[in-house]
């Protein structure tokens, strides 16, 4: 070799050595990356234009699949709830008491560590706006669980008990934030959108990195309040055979969102961060008034269309455009997804059972899917205090082709017994149309032991697994408790609904005394008397309150408990049927 060309391979190295050097200090100095978590309310795979539906148009949903990553085969619960406590912790929901969507079932367990947590530790800032849906009560709120920022409905709608009576709408809604009640005006959907904007903005002019959780209570019905009576309009010339106007009420929700949607990535652009921004689009479960697409089966079951959805992750510059990824994915993989592409390690004390997607997602034009080791997803769901093996549930293999699962009633508790089971191959039948499974009884039996070894897994995480955590009473960090039929649970006999008589756990801090705000259900019209009752320890205390005929609320002051501790608490409507209507709401201020 000349000495020229020595000297020139030499100059040439030094270069490449230079360029690395700098390119890694950029890389380490650059700014940890802000995210935005948007995930809709029952609306099904087949609710987007991009996925073939041309009664709606989406172009900002799907906007966020062609300029980032599409999982062709993403799953969440069959209802809401779950989905929600798999996106916090990254483990599935049968560990953190999150196991269905009202009478207490839907409160998560106030020990577990949420991707709020850890991102507030790492220097994030944290806002959700819109539907928390694991706990309305201290330490179960959401700002109890990481977030410094929050604007929410309480239990799983605006239009449900669990919410000021005079505040059950969409239009002008009252909303907690930060834990006191609050009148919003406008639509509940654009409210969380221009909340989550000024959020933004005022982190982005800080230069503080944030996470914006984006969870909306629309598309979830009552219909009857769209947005816009123009959006109505729309939507109800497309369907004129929708006598209810339920699809017309639902999609001009949906169309709403993406167009609040497209008010937010301008807004990226605007503030000058959208190019260090991932978003991420999903949906919760199936529909409940859409299109599931191809697939078979809608909201609560556990077909294809009931925990199949969208899933786009955006991220200009870095996700490869207009990219797929053909493995399986799930609702607890996106927390250590999100922590992963903002180089936060997880606690050493905490445990998840998700993993990150990143190796497997396009990086400026870099695919990573080698070493992506198999495993099987589980989802599961009925009504009920205890989960029940083999009821209503799937198995999805390693490589998404085979899937085995039983379904049944979800309104009963209990299984069909024997549980039938059915082995379907999604390769070649999406639709779920023929059980094969008399043809590979070793893959079912394969996938049975999966899911029993899962099962015996994730039911005894701890002891006991189930039961709601106690509702505080007198506590600095809520001095209000307010106990709604969200919360109650419902006696053995009596059975379910808002309605049935139950009690509320209560864990007792300070005696009081309280001023107790009661107010009665309103199909009750023969009460003239309420007992209130506290049960601790075998000691029961009962208090008497009359209430006038023709009443429906009324304030008690001066109500002092008989001591701290834990317990229950009952209401109970003197003269009314056992089964019949009981108090609706206790207040303790």
């Amino acid at each position: 070799m000349s000495r020229s060309r020595e000297t020139r391979v030499s100059f040439l190295t030094i270069i490449a050595v230079l360029f690395g050097a700098g390119l890694a200090i950029a890389q380490q100095t650059s700014p940890p990356p802000n995210v935005i978590l948007i995930m809709t309310d029952d609306q099904g795979y087949g609710d987007l234009s991009i996925t073939g539906n041309a009664a709606i148009e989406t172009p900002n949903m799907d906007r966020l699949a062609k300029e980032g990553v599409w999982f062709k085969q993403f799953y969440v619960s069959p209802v809401c709830t779950p989905t929600r406590a798999h996106l916090m912790t990254g483990r599935y929901n049968f560990r953190n008491r999150a196991i269905d969507t009202y009478l207490g079932r839907a409160v998560m367990e106030p020990e577990e560590v949420t991707l709020a947590e850890v991102l507030t530790e790492a220097g994030y800032a944290t806002g959700i706006f819109g539907k928390w849906h694991l706990g309305d009560y201290f330490p179960t709120r959401a700002i109890d669980q990481g977030f410094q920022e929050a604007v929410v409905h309480q239990g799983g709608g605006l239009r449900q008990p669990a919410n000021p009576p005079e505040g059950e709408r969409y239009h002008d809604p009252i909303l907690s934030h930060n834990g006191e009640f609050q009148q919003y005006e406008g639509y509940c959907t654009d409210i969380y959108f221009d909340q989550a904007a000024s959020f933004i903005e005022q982190n982005a002019s800080n230069e503080k990195p944030f996470f914006v959780y984006l969870p909306t209570n629309a598309p979830h019905g009552p219909f009857d309040e769209p947005p816009t009576r123009e959006l109505m309009e729309h939507f109800k010339a497309k369907f004129p055979d929708d006598q209810n106007d339920n699809r017309s009420g639902f999609y001009a929700m949906i169309k709403n969102v993406d167009e609040n949607i497209g008010r937010l990535l301008e807004t990226l652009v605007e503030l000058g961060i959208e190019q260090n921004t991932l978003v991420i689009f999903l949906t919760d479960n199936g529909p409940s008034a859409g299109s599931a697409g191809p697939f078979r089966g809608m909201k609560s079951n556990v077909y294809e269309g009931g925990i199949r959805t969208v899933c786009f992750l955006r991220w200009p510059g870095l996700i490869e455009a207009g990219s797929t990824v053909s493995f399986p994915g799930a609702h607890l993989d996106l927390m250590p997804t999100i922590l992963d592409f903002c180089n936060i390690p997880l606690p050493d004390n905490v445990q998840i059972d998700g993993r990150s997607l990143r190796p497997l997602i396009a990086e400026q034009g870099e695919i990573k899917t080698q070493g992506w080791p198999d495993r099987y997803l589980f989802l599961q769901w009925h009504r009920g205090e205890i989960p029940q093996r083999y009821h209503n549930f799937a198995v999805v293999g390693p490589q998404g082709k085979w899937k085995l699962l039983s379904s049944g009633r979800t309104s009963q508790h209990i299984p069909e017994d024997p549980p039938g089971f059915a082995l379907f191959d999604l390769e070649n039948d999406i639709s779920e149309k023929h059980n094969i499974a008399h043809n590979h009884p070793d893959i079912v039996e394969r996938f049975k032991a999966e899911y029993d070894a899962w099962f015996d897994d994730v039911t005894h995480t701890r002891e006991p697994n189930f039961g709601m955590p106690p509702i505080v009473i007198g506590s600095d960090e809520q001095p209000t408790t307010i106990l709604t039929s969200q919360d109650k649970r419902v006696d053995e006999v009596g059975g379910e609904g808002w309605w049935a008589p139950g009690h509320w756990p209560v864990d007792i801090r300070d005696e009081g005394p309280y001023t107790v705000h009661i107010l009665l259900n309103e199909n009750t019209t023969k009460a003239t008397e309420v007992h209130l009752t506290l049960q601790m320890d075998g000691e029961q205390w009962t208090k008497s309150v009359t209430i006038p005929r023709g009443v429906d609320a009324m304030a008690v002051g001066n109500i002092t408990l008989p001591r701290t501790g834990q317990g229950r608490i009952v209401g109970r409507i003197v003269g009314e049927e056992p089964a019949g209507p009981h108090v609706f709401q206790l207040t303790f201020k």
